[in-house]
């Protein structure tokens, strides 16, 4: 039997935001490291996700989300990972800053609907 993880996009104004409402929707123990490559881990299955994949994730008035986690949000991200990261990463960061700051490039939304694609193929229903 299917599992179906609803995430209310109401709720969801910034990234922290969406780590809180997938770990009170998705399970993963309601944590799961808040950051992205935590959040593809919990979805690979057994932080609180069913072992076999067999699950959908429902994200519910997806469009508010959308423009949430559009570019301000986006750039505002990686000014905090431009902060915290390494050195060797600086400049790719702020490329990526820049763009973001232009209203261009992916935004938090794609980052977070393309880790959903790429663990759980098929698995992520934008309503």
């Amino acid at each position: 039997m299917t599992v179906t993880y609803v995430l209310d996009g109401t709720r969801i104004g910034t990234l922290e935001d969406f780590w809180a409402e997938a770990g009170r929707s998705i399970g993963c123990g309601g944590y799961f490291g808040r950051n992205l490559d935590a959040f593809a881990d919990c979805l690979r299955g057994g932080f609180g996700t069913p072992e076999d994949g067999d699950y959908v994730i429902e994200w519910q008035d997806h469009e508010t989300s959308r423009r949430h986690l559009g570019h301000p949000e986006t750039a505002r991200q990686l000014e905090l990972m431009l902060a915290r990261c390494h050195p060797t990463h600086r400049e790719r960061v702020a490329a990526r800053l820049a763009e973001a700051r232009a209203g261009r490039g992916p935004t938090v939304f794609d980052w977070l609907a393309d880790i959903v694609e790429e663990e759980l193929p098929g698995g992520l229903r934008l309503r």
